[in-house]
């Protein structure tokens, strides 16, 4: 299987050259994003794309000097929201209606959604929202190898500090994870030649009939 073939092909990238992507390429990924599936339809994040090389520059501390930041071609963000609110889930729903037209079951499955999740904790909320974002992030991973693209996947950074450098706070936002995409720097790269280890399907599976 081609699709089976590309994710034995990447892994998370530990040196980039800096070559750009193409936007063709890139376009691809983020429409992947897009189509990823999230709880109740609500896409409760947004990504952030940075090219800006300077900014790049800015990022690097915050994410521990990781050398894949300034050395990618494209720098995603992937940014939750911070809790869910009547206004959010209204426009996404709104949204819907518009594009799907009058429903009543949906309109009753909004007012369930409108008298539970803006009552709940933030914590809570950002944690699902979070969740929903990171099953974008690793759509985003797929559509990268099957086009041929490297990627790092990256928990390791200061959200906080990231979050302010972004100004994302004000727009509701909390960074949560990053992902790098570019091609591999194979004489820089300590990981290229090293062989994919994972666990058996025996330890990976339980299968109950």
């Amino acid at each position: 299987m081609e699709l089976i073939d590309k994710l034995n092909w990447r892994y998370a990238t530990k040196a980039m050259n800096g070559q750009p992507v193409s936007q063709e390429k890139i376009d691809n990924i983020i429409e992947a994003i897009s189509l990823a599936p999230t709880s109740s339809g609500l896409q409760p994040f947004e990504v952030i794309v940075i090219t800006n090389q300077e900014l790049k520059e800015k990022i690097l501390p915050l994410a521990f000097n990781q050398s894949v930041v300034t050395g990618c071609s494209h720098l995603l963000v992937f940014a939750a929201w911070d809790t869910y609110t009547a206004e959010r889930i209204n426009k996404v729903y709104d949204h819907v209606t518009d594009v799907r037209g009058p429903n009543e079951g949906l309109d009753n499955y909004r007012q369930r959604l409108l008298a539970n999740y803006p009552s709940r904790d933030p914590e809570e909320n950002f944690a699902h929202a979070a969740k929903q974002a990171y099953i974008a992030f690793s759509m985003a991973m797929v559509a990268a190898a099957y086009q041929g693209v490297d990627s790092t996947p990256m928990e390791g950074f200061n959200p906080a500090g990231l979050d302010e450098l972004l100004g994302l706070k004000e727009k509701g936002l909390r960074s949560c994870v990053l992902l790098t995409l570019g091609y591999r720097d194979t004489e820089k790269d300590w990981l290229v030649k090293m062989e994919k280890v994972r666990k058996s399907k025996e330890d990976l599976v339980t299968l109950i009939d």
